[in-house]
């Protein structure tokens, strides 16, 4: 692994720097113009990386495909977890999480099946019964709206490593630097325009326009995409 991280000096520390994931997608496409109408095949974490990585490949000349991951959330909220699953089944937990909140294995083991149950749902909605591309043969650009803690971006390099494949790039508009160094020894290149420190972090502040971006409209842009 080279480790190579690219980043944009003017944008670090900044707030409010992408009007919108469409905008995010546009600068990110301008990082990594080395990879223009390669055979590198663009994955985006749905749903909120869909619109980002749906303008990324589209400026580039890139095949465009998922990597469905999730959170296993914590029972009493919908947003925080104690680890991550993914599409291939791969299944990560913060041991640490699991500690500090005194989770039981009866828990562990239902908010576990719950995320994989989603990411099943989920695979069967995004990609239908097409076959798995083949990752020993192309390189992978991972692409999100944002990285926060981290679990789901983890868990899907793990998948991808699973699956063979040959070169790993993660391309996210937005960071927090902590995360970053924790993936860095998992992936050939990673390009971040927006690098924040500090206690206080969200992905939606590096974005003027910040909506969720839920399974339909996921869907639709990829269909879009598939057959534009």
């Amino acid at each position: 692994m080279s480790n190579t991280l690219y980043d944009l000096p003017r944008l670090r520390q900044k707030r409010g720097v992408f009007g919108d994931r469409k905008h995010a997608g546009q600068v990110l496409a301008e990082m990594l113009q080395e990879w223009r109408g390669s055979k590198a095949l663009v994955l985006a974490v749905p749903s909120g990386g869909v619109p980002v990585a749906v303008e990324l490949a589209e400026a580039l000349d890139l095949s465009l495909d998922v990597a469905v991951v999730s959170k296993i959330l914590l029972p009493w909220n919908t947003e925080a977890g104690f680890g991550a699953v993914a599409f291939d089944g791969t299944v990560w937990i913060n041991k640490e999480y699991v500690d500090y909140f005194n989770l039981d294995q009866p828990t562990i083991e239902q908010q576990t099946q719950e995320a994989l149950e989603k990411v099943q749902r989920r695979v069967k909605l995004f990609r239908a019964d097409r076959p798995w591309p083949d990752l020993e043969s192309q390189a992978v650009i991972l692409v999100d709206d944002g990285i926060a803690a981290g679990s789901t971006l983890r868990v899907a390099l793990m998948a991808l490593h699973n699956t063979g494949a040959r070169k790993t790039i993660v391309a996210v508009p937005t960071a927090h630097q902590e995360s970053l160094v924790r993936i860095m020894d998992r992936v050939d290149a990673l390009y971040c325009a927006n690098i924040r420190s500090g206690p206080q972090f969200a992905v939606a502040a590096a974005y003027q326009q910040w909506d969720d971006v839920d399974e339909t409209d996921a869907s639709r842009m990829l269909k879009s995409f598939r057959n534009r």
